[in-house]
C-alpha cells in the first residue's frame, strides 16, 4: 500500500503535511480529524479496517506531528482556524467521508456547515457542545497542574478520568507523554482549555442547521465527559443525523480493546457503505450494536479530552 505524503500550503501561510494511504487507486477517501493537540499516529488500526474499502487521509495541525517540522515560529489556533484548515485540505483532496474524534468534532462540523461538495457523510465520534460538570472540572484541573509544573500529577488525572477505560500500556504511554511537555505545548494545552471553559454552544449551534451531509455521532456508553445522551440534543439542529452508543465504551472508542475496535469499525464501515436519500430530515436511528483524541499512543499521540 503506498503512501503519499504532501505538504499544503495554507492561506495564512502555515504548512500542513497530509498522508494518502492509497490501498485501491480507484476508490472513495476518508479523511481522519484528530483530538486537540493529538497527532495522526492515533489513527493506526483506524486506517486498516477502514482501508478494507477506502483510501485514507491523515493530517497533523501545524503544530504537531509530521507538520511542526514545516512551522518555525510560534502560534496559536483558534477551533475557527482549525476549521478553516479543515475545508482548506477537503477542498484540496476531494474525500466522500469524514470521521473525527473528540475535540476534532467542533471544526468538523464547522467545516461541514459550509458544505464542501465532496463530502457524503461523516461520523463524528466522542464529542459534545456541551460542557457537564465531569469535562469542567477535568478540563480546569489539567489545565491548573500543567500551569504550575505539575505533570505527574496531570498525567495521573488524565488516566483516571478520560482515559480510565484505556489499556494499560497507553495509560503508560500517556503518563510518559505529559511527564515530559515541553513549555511551547504547556502553553498551548493551557490556550486549548480556555477556549473549552469559554465555549458557548449558542454561538454556533445555529451554523450546524447548514449541514446537508448525513451525520452520525458517536459516543462510548461509558463515557462521562461527552455523553451520549448530551449530543442527542444535535437532532434538533442536524438534519440527516443518527445516534450510536458503543456498548462498554469510554472516551477513546477504538483505543480501548479489541472488542471497541470491532464495534466502531461495525458503526463506520455500515454508516459510510449505505446509500440514503437526503429529500427530506430522516428520524433518528437507533444503534444497532449489541457487541459488549488518548492522550498518547504508540507513535506519540495527544488528545486532551472532549
Amino acid at each position: 500500500m503506498p503512501v503519499e505524503k504532501t505538504i499544503v500550503r495554507l492561506p495564512n501561510y502555515l504548512c500542513v503535511q497530509a498522508e494518502r494511504h492509497i490501498f485501491e487507486a480507484d476508490r472513495k477517501s476518508v479523511i481522519l480529524v484528530n483530538g486537540a493537540l493529538a497527532t495522526s499516529a492515533s489513527f493506526g488500526q483506524t486506517i486498516k479496517y477502514l482501508g478494507e474499502r477506502y483510501n485514507v487521509i491523515c493530517f497533523d495541525l501545524p503544530y504537531a506531528g509530521e507538520s511542526r517540522q514545516h512551522n518555525r515560529s510560534e502560534f496559536l489556533l483558534t477551533k475557527d482556524d482549525e476549521a478553516e484548515i479543515l475545508l482548506h485540505l477537503i477542498n484540496h483532496f476531494e474525500p466522500s467521508y469524514l470521521y473525527s474524534v473528540s475535540w476534532g468534532g467542533l471544526a468538523a462540523l464547522l467545516a461541514l456547515a459550509r458544505r464542501p461538495a465532496s463530502i457524503e457523510g461523516a461520523v463524528i465520534g466522542s464529542f459534545s457542545p456541551f460542557l457537564n460538570d465531569a469535562m469542567i472540572a477535568y478540563v480546569s484541573q489539567a489545565r491548573d497542574m500543567l500551569e504550575a509544573g505539575e505533570h505527574l500529577q496531570a498525567a495521573q488525572l488524565l488516566n483516571d478520568t478520560v482515559g480510565k477505560h484505556l489499556p494499560r500500556i497507553l495509560k503508560l504511554l500517556n503518563y510518559r507523554y505529559l511527564t515530559g511537555l515541553p513549555k511551547e505545548d504547556q502553553r498551548r494545552v493551557s490556550f486549548h482549555a480556555e477556549q473549552i471553559l469559554a465555549l458557548k454552544p449558542e454561538s454556533y449551534l445555529g451554523k450546524l442547521a447548514e449541514i446537508r451531509c448525513r451525520l452520525k455521532f458517536l459516543n462510548g456508553e461509558l463515557d462521562e465527559y461527552t455523553t451520549a445522551e448530551d449530543i442527542r440534543v444535535l437532532a434538533r439542529y442536524v438534519m440527516h443525523a443518527q445516534f450510536a452508543a458503543v456498548p462498554n465504551t469510554g472516551h477513546f472508542l477504538e483505543l480501548e480493546g479489541r472488542t471497541q475496535a470491532a464495534a466502531i469499525r461495525e458503526e463506520i464501515l455500515g454508516f459510510f457503505g449505505v446509500a440514503q436519500e437526503f429529500g427530506r430530515s430522516r428520524p433518528e436511528v437507533p444503534s444497532s450494536l449489541s457487541v459488549a483524541q488518548t492522550f498518547a499512543t504508540p507513535g506519540m499521540n495527544v488528545d486532551f479530552g472532549g
